[in-house]
C-alpha cells in the first residue's frame, strides 16, 4: 500500500483552515453545554429561561449527532467500534469502483462526449492553431524533436534488418517481368532510351578507334599459319577499317538498320516480360538470385542511414527545406480547415465518431485508473486526504446542525408550552 504524502504546502494551509473550523464548530457546542447549565440552573427563578433550556438542549443534541455524522465518515467516533462508521477507510476501495463507474457513466459516455465535440469544434480551433505561424512552427519543432527521440530509440541493425525483410517479402510476392515489361515498353514506345544508346555506340566507336593494335593483333592471330604475314597485315587493316566504318554509321545515322533493330529486339522483349511465361520466369529466376545476394542487408542499411541522416539534418535545422515544407503544408491545411466547410465538417465527425468509439468500447477501461489507484492508497492516509479536501465544508454541517438544532428545540418547546 502506498502512503499519501500529506504535508505539501498547499496541504498544510488546508489543514491550518480545517482545524480552525473544528474549533469553531467545536466552540459552537461548548457555548450550547454552557448556556443550558445556566438556564437549566436558573429557569426554577426566571421561567423565561426555560425557552433558553431548550433551545440550548436542542442545539448540543443537533450539534453532537452531526458531529458523530461527520467523523464517522473518517474515523471511529472516539475509537469506539460502532458499526458503519469509518466509511472512507473501509469502504475505500468500493468507493473507488463507484466513482469510477459514475464518471465512466455521466462524464465518458458517447451521447456526452458527442454533445461535448459538436458545441466545441475540433476543427475551427485545430485550423486557427495550424493556421498561425507559431502553431505550426510549434508542431514541427515537435516532430523534429520526435524524430531525434525516436531515432536514438531505434537501433540501426534493426532497422536495416527490417526493411531488408520488408523489401525481400514484397519483392518475393512480386511478379517483376509484367510491370518491367509495361515500364521499359512504355520508355523504348517514347524513345527514351535511345540517349543510352548513343552513349554506348559512341564509346564503341570511341575504343575501337583507340585500339586499332588490338583490333589487328586479334586478326592476325585468327589468319591460318601458311598465310603471309602481309596478307594478314592487309586483312587485318581491311576488317578494322570496316568495322570503324560501320559504327561510325551506326553513330551518325539514327535511322541506321542496326538502330531499327535494336529497337524492334527490345520492344519485343517488353512484350516477352508481360506475357511470356519462359522470359517471365527467367525474370523470376534473376529476382531470386538478387534477392539472395548480401549486397541486399548492405543497401538497406546504407537506404536506412541516408534516411536518418537526413531526417536528423533536417530536425535540427530550422531552415531546412523539409522542416519549411512540412510548416508550409500545416499551415496550408490550417486554413483549409478555416475557409472550407466540408473538410472541416468531415474532421469534426471523424473525431467525434473516434471519440465515441472509445467512450463506448473504453470509457470503463480509462476510468479504471481511479479504481487502481486508490486500491493502492493507504485507509487512513487517504481518509485524511479526503478530510483536507472536504473537510472544512463539512464543518458548516456541524455549524449549522448546532443552530437549526436549537431553533427546532426552541420551537418546539413553544409549541408544547403553549398547548398545555
Amino acid at each position: 500500500m502506498t502512503t499519501l504524502q500529506l504535508l505539501n504546502p498547499a496541504d498544510e494551509e488546508r489543514r491550518r483552515r480545517l482545524v480552525q473550523m473544528k474549533v469553531i464548530a467545536t466552540s459552537m457546542l461548548a457555548l450550547m453545554a454552557i448556556i443550558f447549565v445556566v438556564a437549566f440552573s436558573l429557569q426554577d427563578r426566571h421561567p423565561w429561561l426555560g425557552y433558553v433550556r431548550a433551545a440550548a438542549e436542542a442545539g448540543m443534541v443537533g450539534a453532537i449527532a452531526d458531529w458523530f455524522a461527520v467523523t464517522a465518515l473518517f474515523r471511529r467516533p472516539l475509537g469506539l467500534p460502532i458499526p458503519h462508521t469509518a466509511i472512507i477507510p473501509n469502504r475505500k476501495d468500493a468507493i473507488g469502483s463507484s466513482l469510477s463507474e459514475f464518471v465512466a457513466t455521466n462524464f465518458l459516455s458517447e451521447e456526452v462526449i458527442r454533445e461535448k465535440l459538436a458545441r466545441f469544434s475540433i476543427a475551427s480551433k485545430l485550423g486557427g492553431f495550424l493556421a498561425s505561424p507559431q502553431g505550426a512552427g510549434r508542431i514541427t519543432a515537435e516532430l523534429g524533436t520526435a524524430v531525434k527521440g525516436i531515432s536514438n530509440v531505434l537501433k540501426d541493425d534493426e532497422v536495416a534488418g527490417l526493411l531488408e525483410t520488408l523489401a525481400r517479402r514484397k519483392i518475393a510476392a512480386t511478379q517483376v517481368g509484367p510491370p518491367l515489361g509495361r515500364i521499359a515498353g512504355d520508355v523504348f514506345e517514347r524513345g527514351e532510351h535511345h540517349p543510352l544508346v548513343d552513349y554506348i555506340i559512341d564509346r564503341v566507336h570511341a575504343w575501337i578507334g583507340d585500339n586499332y593494335a588490338l583490333v589487328s593483333r586479334v586478326v592476325s592471330q585468327r589468319a591460318p599459319s601458311w598465310s603471309p604475314k602481309f596478307i594478314d597485315g592487309y586483312l587485318a587493316d581491311k576488317v578494322y577499317r570496316e568495322v570503324e566504318a560501320f559504327t561510325a554509321a551506326v553513330k551518325t545515322d539514327p535511322n541506321h538498320q542496326l538502330r531499327v533493330a535494336l529497337d524492334k529486339f527490345l520492344a519485343d522483349f517488353a512484350l516477352d516480360l508481360q506475357n511470356d511465361p519462359v522470359t517471365i520466369a527467367k525474370a523470376e529466376a534473376i529476382k531470386d538470385r538478387i534477392m539472395d545476394n548480401d549486397q541486399v542487408r548492405v543497401l538497406a542499411a546504407g537506404a536506412w542511414r541516408s534516411i536518418k541522416e537526413t531526417l536528423l539534418s533536417a530536425a535540427d535545422d530550422p531552415d531546412s527545406p523539409l522542416r519549411k515544407s512540412i510548416n508550409d503544408g500545416l499551415m496550408s491545411f490550417g486554413h483549409r480547415l478555416q475557409e472550407d466547410g466540408p473538410t472541416a465538417a468531415k474532421v469534426d465527425n471523424w473525431v467525434a465518431d473516434a471519440a465515441g468509439y472509445l467512450a463506448r468500447n473504453h470509457a470503463r477501461s480509462v476510468t479504471g485508473i481511479i479504481d487502481e489507484t486508490i486500491a493502492r492508497w493507504d485507509g487512513e492516509a487517504t481518509s485524511r486526504k479526503i478530510e483536507l479536501q472536504v473537510g472544512r465544508d463539512l464543518q458548516f454541517i456541524r455549524i449549522n446542525g448546532t443552530v437549526v438544532g436549537a431553533l427546532a428545540g426552541l420551537v418546539i418547546y413553544t409549541v408544547a408550552t403553549a398547548l398545555l
